[in-house]
């Protein structure tokens, strides 16, 4: 078996598996080092969001967050064991978005909502 084969083989294993817990909390750390600048928040600000603290300030709420993506995403990050109470609280808390007109709430309460319906499968990088 060449190089290349067993690449993807190993790629096609690992999206059918999900990462480990640690894998997807270092792969979202790296997404969220990227999305940190551009949003203009410090990172001491969301450091303690995966403890459920999550401060009220306009730049820590920031976009919006689309159900479809969300789930993909989740099918091919999370590992098995928690993709589908992951995804109970993406179909629960989605929506909660709707319920706020200011677009930088919106994804902060549905994120907070995420936490607080099952904090032991929250990952927050």
């Amino acid at each position: 078996m060449n190089f290349l084969t067993l690449g993807i083989v190993l790629i096609v294993c690992h999206s059918a598996y999900g990462m480990t817990r640690a894998q997807l909390k270092k792969t979202l750390t790296v997404m969220k080092k990227q999305c940190i600048p551009k949003v203009g928040v410090a990172e001491d600000k969301v450091s303690r969001i995966e403890q459920g603290v999550f401060p009220e300030e306009r730049n820590v709420k920031n976009n919006k967050l689309n159900k479809e993506m969300v789930s993909k995403q989740i099918d091919i990050m999370y590992p098995q064991e928690m993709k589908d109470a992951v995804k109970k609280s993406v179909a629960k808390c989605v929506d909660i978005q709707d319920n706020y007109t200011d677009e930088c709430e919106r994804v902060f309460y549905a994120t907070k909502c995420l936490y607080e319906d099952d904090p032991p499968n929250f990952i927050f990088p």
